[in-house]
C-alpha cells in the first residue's frame, strides 16, 4: 500500500470521528475508505469498527450524570453485549463472497436509517411520551429490539445509533440528553464486544486500525470542541450524501461493473 493510499483511511477516520462527535455517521467514511484501498470487506468492517470504538468509549464520560439516573442501563448493556457477540460470531463464519453480496444492501439500509430513522420514530411512536425509562411491560419489548439491533451491530454496525434513538422514542422515551447518553453507552458496548471477537478472529488489520484510531480520536476531540459552530442539518445532509454515494458505488461494483 502506497503512502497516499495509507493516508486515505486515516483522513476518513479523522473526519468520521468528528462526525460521530456531532451528528454520527462516521462509519460511512471509515469503512468505504478501507475498501477503496483494496482491503476485503470483512476485514475493512472489523478494522473500521476497531478504529472508531475508542471515540465512542471516551464519549461515555460526558454523560455520567445522565447514565447514573437510568435504572435499566446495565440490563440493556448486557443484552447489547450478548447480541453483538452473536452478530460478530456470525460475521466470523460468513464467507467473503456472501458478505460482498450483502454489502450494498447493508449500506443502503444504514443510509436509509440515518436519513429517516428519527422521522419514522416520531410517525410510529407506540407509547405516549413520558420519561427515559420504559414501563415494565414495555421493557421486554425494548430488550428484544435492542438484542436485534446489537446482533446487526456486531455483524455490520452502520446506523445502530439512529436505530436505538428510534427504538427509545417508539417506547415513549423523550428526554434527548438521556436518550443520547444511553445510546452512547450501548454503542460502545456493541462495538467493544465486536472488537474483541474481531481481534481474536484475526480480522483486524492492525497498522491501519492504530493509525485510524489516532485520527478518529483527534477528529472526535475537534468535533466536540468546534462542532457547535456548524449547522447540524448541514452535517446530516453531508453524511447522507456520502452514504448515498457509497451505496451507489457498492451496488455498481457488485451488479453493474463489467
Amino acid at each position: 500500500m502506497s503512502t497516499w493510499q495509507a493516508a486515505i483511511p486515516v483522513a476518513a477516520a479523522t473526519l468520521g470521528g468528528a462526525l460521530n462527535a456531532v451528528a454520527g455517521g462516521g462509519l460511512f467514511l471509515a469503512f468505504p475508505a478501507l475498501i477503496l484501498t483494496g482491503m476485503d470487506p470483512i476485514p475493512a468492517n472489523a478494522t473500521s469498527t476497531v478504529a472508531l470504538w475508542p471515540g465512542s468509549l471516551l464519549s461515555i464520560g460526558a454523560y455520567r450524570r445522565e447514565l447514573t439516573a437510568q435504572r435499566n442501563a446495565g440490563l440493556l448493556a448486557a443484552v447489547s453485549v450478548v447480541g453483538s457477540v452473536s452478530g460478530a460470531a456470525i460475521l466470523l463464519r460468513t464467507p467473503q463472497p456472501v458478505f460482498g453480496r450483502l454489502l450494498p444492501w447493508l449500506m443502503l439500509a444504514a443510509t436509509l436509517l440515518f436519513a429517516f430513522g428519527r422521522s419514522m420514530s416520531a410517525l410510529f411512536q407506540l407509547a405516549p411520551r413520558r420519561s427515559i425509562e420504559p414501563s415494565p411491560s414495555g421493557l421486554a419489548g425494548v430488550l428484544v429490539a435492542q438484542f436485534a439491533i446489537a446482533l446487526y451491530g456486531g455483524f455490520f454496525g452502520g446506523g445502530i445509533g439512529i436505530m436505538m434513538l428510534a427504538l427509545f422514542s417508539l417506547f415513549g422515551m423523550h428526554d434527548l440528553h438521556r436518550m443520547n447518553a444511553l445510546k452512547t453507552l450501548l454503542v460502545a458496548c456493541i462495538n467493544g464486544a465486536a472488537v474483541v471477537l474481531f481481534a481474536l478472529g484475526g480480522l483486524v488489520h492492525w497498522p491501519s486500525a492504530i493509525a485510524m484510531t489516532i485520527g478518529a480520536t483527534v477528529g472526535g476531540y475537534a468535533g466536540a470542541a468546534y462542532g457547535r459552530r456548524l449547522n447540524p442539518r448541514f452535517l446530516r445532509v453531508f453524511v447522507i450524501g456520502v452514504g448515498s454515494a457509497m451505496t451507489v458505488y457498492f451496488f455498481y461494483r457488485r451488479y453493474g461493473a463489467p
